[in-house]
Formats: structure tokens, C-alpha cells, sequence
């Protein structure tokens, strides 16, 4: 490919909106393009290193036994009313009406398509196991797409579905295909990857793991133990807090006036948040009449994941409007209940004594109060998140909390999606039963973001040699002389017909940024031919991801290169 014919452009500053490195690099040197926002074009450069990826990913999963197919992207509503999904999921999934006033749906994940695709075909326990998978566009309208390709709204995913008759096949087979991701990530040469235990979220299933790169600019927070190497999603992740101090005091009303947070209560008072308990509120989506009040400490947060989970339903912060609570001073003491409130206690306030709640009045809190003795709940629950210096529960050892961007995820999801929509299938004994579902997915431009955080420098991007674009820079300087042009262009056209991948930088311009761009764009191997070179005979070969300098002659070059570029 000749540069001077590639669609895209170098850009010298990064553009204002991007933040992540991945972000400006991927602009900066023309892989992508923004359309909308969290909508991005694919430029060529982009396009070759996810062609590669997807090639990688497909030999995986055919290795496991995977046929590809393709499923639409518009849907009609039937098909996720037949799920429960078209009115459980929010504005995150894409509605409209066709010209014939239908309503349909924009994919933003594929489970009720691929069970469709099984349905009427699929009869006989004999013709399972199975797994279908595909590389399709699915759209999710983010609330707040961020970073590029790290969080957008339209985004290439590959999904695969297995179907099976028993759960012990669908935990035998669930383990091979968490193997084939394990050996993806490294062939396409990601280093800090993990897994961690999930939570099922919209796709359901009771058991999830996601794949995430650990890096400072992930959204994801992650609990690991660095002892035992268990490692969670804070979403679901459990640790044992330190105990509480068992110091009894006496419970007081004090006026606090206009302190309504826990940070204005603990400095009017001169408390830790430790010594404090908040009430968060919220609404059950999709059911008016219930409000949920979770009290916990001042230094905790709710884990909505798990409180969700308990209440059975999506949960939202709850505006307190005609509730009769008073925002800011709602205390676990003489609560005014109303019909459909529910009251939880986070596992956080378990023996805490001699701490500062609200007075549920304008104005007032109490001090000196006890869990044991004035409050005295029926139980506690785990509904917080797991901090930083926490226990972890299977070795003892304090977990650490770190960064990551999710790159894949595996669901057992059961049969959810068998079950709702009808798929059933004859046993050995002739009965009807519905298959048993895994679902296993890979975002292609988070991945191509995740390698370009992780492999890049000052300079640019350093792509592994597996996925990147071209493997060769070739880099003439000094193009106005007719020998470098003449030899640039012959060794350009030596080079493709050996099948070498080459990005041929034709353009006459400085040395300066042809050196730059090369570096920008992440190429592994750097060609330079100049007037010096050729005095000497030699070809000036740099190595991206290290800068090492090789020189070879015009007689050993293909050997050297074929040296070099091993994947």
C-alpha cells in the first residue's frame, strides 16, 4: 500500500475530546474517524488490524467446534417480548417502527436471534452439543460513551451461543471455550489480561467471567487477592471488613443545620464517615410503589449489582419527593415508614455503636447510637462494595482494587432464553426439554483499543506483529533523488511479491515526518533507504517495539525479515 494513496491522514495534536491513549493515538494516525458521538469509521489501517483479529478469533473458535453464521441486525419486537427483554432493558436497546408502523429493535446482543435461529431446527438431543457464532454490528445507545472504541455505541462484536442437554456439558464445554480466549489474547498479543467472576447483568445466567486488561484508564473496577489470585468484578466481589469497635455512647438529638452529606455531618461533628451511617434510597424500575432504603456506612458504597439482585428488579436513586423522608437527615431510628418501603442494612453497620444517623426531621441528627441496643435490625445484608484493604474471604489476605477495560465475557445463562421462547428438544426418553445455553463474546474495537493502550509509547502505537496493519514501514528519505526513488520503489515492488506486508511511505516529504508518522502509526519493522544507505550498501531496519537498529544487505534482507516477523 502506498501511503500517498491511503485514505486517512497524520494529525500532529491530539484532537480535544480524546483522553485515553488509545483514543488519541487511534486518531492521531488515521486508524479512525468520528461520525456522531461513540460512533466511529473504521479507517483501512483499523479495518486490516481487526480483519486480523477476527481471523485469529474465527481459527479459535472453529478449533472448538464453532460454525460461523450471521444474524440480522433489525429485529422485530416479537422476538424480545418472547425473552422479556424488549420491556426489562432500557433506552440502551434501540427502538423504532418500520414504514409499516412494526416495531423492531437494533441489536445490541444477539441471544434471542440465536436461540430463533435453533427453533424448529433443533429436535433431538443427538444433534447436541453445539455452538454458532458470529462477527456482527451491534448497536447500544450508551448513556456516556467515552474513550473511542473503549466505550462506544456502535460497535463489531463476535457472539457465540452453545446449546446442550446437561449442565455438566455445558461446564465441560464452558472451560474450552474460556481456554480458546486465553490463547486469542495471546496471539493477538495482549500481556496484562485477567479473568474475573462477573455478574450476568442483561444477558443473565447465574455464572459470568469477563476478560479485562488491567490498565489505569479502565472503567471496570476489579477486586483481586494478590495471595490466592481470585479476582472479581467489584459488581460481585466479596471481602470481610474490618470489625467494627464495640463502644457504646449516648444517643442524643443535635442540630446540623444545612450538613446534609456525610462529609458536611462528619465536619460539623467531628466524626469519620466510619463512625456514621447513610441511607441511600431508591425506586424499583417498572414498579411505583415500592422504595427501597438501604442504610450503610459512611465510608462504604452500595453495590447495586447485588442490591438489585436482592430486590429482584432494576433499581434507580430514588428522588424523595411526596415520600416523607428529609433528604439528608433520613436516620435508622423512629423511621416514618410508609406502604412499600423496604428497609435493608448493609453488612457494614454489623456491631457499629456510638455512631451519628439522621433524625428523620429538617435540620437534625442523632449521635451515640447503637446498632444493638436502639436499632436492632432482623438481619444484615452484603449490598456494599468491596474497598480497598478488605480480607479476602477464601485466604485472609487484603485485596487490592485496580483498573480494567472488559475485553470478553462468558455466561452459562441456563435456560433463560430456551425456556422463554420455546425451543425444546426430545430427550432420550422422549420427553420435551429445553437446552441448556452458554453465550461467549469479544468486542473487536475494544480489543484494538486495549492493544493500543497497552502497546504504544511517547512516540505512538507499537502494534504486535500478529495484528498489525503492515508488518514493513518502508521509508524512503530523500525522495527527490532519483537513486533512493529508484531503489525504494524496486525494493517496494520485491518485497509485495514476496507476500510481505508493506506501507510504502511514496510521499516527498522531510525525513522528519516520515521518521514520526512511522512511529505514530505503530508499524513492527521500519525499512529506511537513503543516499546513505545505498553508499553503503545496506538497509537500515529499526525495530518499533524496541528500536533496535539492524543493517542488512541486499542479499540477505528477505531472510532477515523473515527472522523478524514471527507470530
Amino acid at each position: 500500500m502506498r501511503i500517498s494513496k491511503l485514505l486517512g491522514e497524520r494529525l500532529k495534536n491530539a484532537p480535544a475530546d480524546a483522553t485515553a491513549k488509545s483514543h488519541i493515538y487511534l486518531m492521531r494516525a488515521g486508524y479512525i474517524k468520528p461520525v456522531s458521538t461513540g460512533i466511529f469509521t473504521m479507517l483501512p489501517p483499523a479495518q486490516r488490524v481487526s480483519a486480523k483479529i477476527q481471523q485469529i478469533i474465527r481459527e479459535e473458535m472453529d478449533a472448538v467446534g464453532g460454525q460461523e453464521c450471521l444474524f440480522p441486525v433489525v429485529m422485530p419486537r416479537e422476538m424480545w417480548d418472547a425473552s422479556g427483554r424488549y420491556s426489562a432493558i432500557g433506552n440502551e436497546l434501540l427502538r423504532f417502527k418500520d414504514r409499516q408502523e412494526h416495531d423492531m429493535v437494533l441489536g445490541m446482543t444477539h441471544e434471542e436471534a440465536a436461540t430463533h435461529a435453533a427453533l424448529n431446527i433443533i429436535k433431538s438431543y443427538d444433534q447436541l452439543p453445539f455452538m454458532i457464532y458470529q462477527f456482527q454490528t451491534k448497536f447500544r445507545d450508551e448513556a456516556r460513551p467515552r474513550a473511542g472504541l473503549i466505550r462506544a455505541r456502535e460497535f463489531i462484536m463476535k457472539d457465540a451461543y452453545s446449546f446442550h442437554m446437561t449442565q455438566e456439558d455445558l461446564e465441560r464445554y464452558y472451560k474450552e471455550v474460556y481456554d480458546a480466549y486465553v490463547r486469542i489474547f495471546q496471539r493477538v498479543g495482549l500481556k496484562k489480561f485477567i479473568s474475573v467472576h462477573s455478574d450476568g447483568g442483561a444477558m443473565g445466567g447465574k455464572v459470568a467471567d469477563e476478560f479485562q486488561l488491567l490498565t489505569d484508564i479502565g472503567e471496570d473496577t476489579l477486586v483481586i487477592c494478590p495471595e490466592c489470585d481470585t479476582a472479581s468484578n467489584v459488581d460481585v466481589a466479596t471481602g470481610i471488613m474490618e470489625e467494627n469497635d464495640h463502644i457504646f455512647g449516648v444517643k442524643q438529638e443535635i442540630f446540623t443545620g444545612e450538613a446534609k452529606t456525610i462529609d458536611e455531618v462528619c465536619s460539623h461533628l467531628n466524626k469519620s464517615p466510619k463512625q456514621c451511617a447513610k441511607a441511600v434510597c431508591y425506586a424499583v424500575v417498572g414498579d411505583s410503589k415500592r422504595t427501597i432504603i438501604v442504610f450503610i456506612r459512611g465510608d462504604r458504597q452500595v453495590n447495586e449489582t447485588k442490591l438489585r439482585a436482592l430486590v429482584g428488579g432494576e433499581v434507580a436513586v430514588k428522588d424523595l419527593e411526596d415520600s416523607g423522608l428529609v433528604k439528608g437527615n433520613i436516620g435508622c431510628v423512629d423511621l416514618p415508614l410508609k406502604e412499600g418501603m423496604e428497609v435493608y442494612f448493609d453488612k457494614s453497620l454489623e456491631g457499629l455503636e456510638n455512631f451519628v444517623t439522621g433524625a428523620n426531621k429538617e435540620g437534625y441528627h442523632y449521635q451515640g447510637v447503637s446498632m444493638t441496643r436502639d436499632v436492632k435490625p432482623e438481619k444484615f445484608y452484603d449490598l456494599s462494595k468491596v474497598a480497598e484493604g478488605d480480607k479476602c474471604p477464601i485466604c485472609g489476605a487484603k485485596l487490592v482494587i485496580k483498573n480494567g477495560i472488559e475485553i470478553a465475557n462468558i455466561f452459562q445463562l441456563g435456560t433463560k432464553y430456551t425456556s422463554t421462547m420455546g425451543l425444546t428438544v426430545h430427550d432420550e426418553n422422549g420427553n420435551l426439554v429445553n437446552p441448556i445455553m452458554g453465550c461467549y463474546g469479544i468486542g473487536i474495537g475494544r480489543l484494538i483499543a486495549s492493544l493500543a493502550e497497552e502497546s504504544s509509547d511517547d512516540k505512538g502505537l507499537s502494534w504486535p506483529m500478529s495484528v498489525a496493519p503492515w508488518h514493513i514501514y518502508l521509508c524512503p528519505l530523500k525522495m527527490s533523488d532519483e537513486r533512493v526513488k529508484a531503489a525504494a520503489e524496486k525494493l517496494y515492488k520485491r518485497l509485495t511479491a514476496e507476500n510481505f506486508e508493506v506501507l510504502y511511505d511514496d510521499r516527498d516529504t522531510s525525513a522528519g515526518i516520515k521518521l514520526t508518522d512511522s512511529e505514530l502509526m505503530g508499524i513492527p519493522v521500519r525499512i529506511v533507504i537513503s543516499p546513505k544507505t545505498l553508499e553503503e550498501g545496506t538497509y537500515e531496519i529499526t525495530l518499533r517495539a524496541t528500536g533496535e537498529k539492524i543493517f542488512a544487505r541486499d542479499d540477505n534482507l528477505t531472510k532477515k525479515l523473515d527472522e523478524i516477523i514471527v507470530y
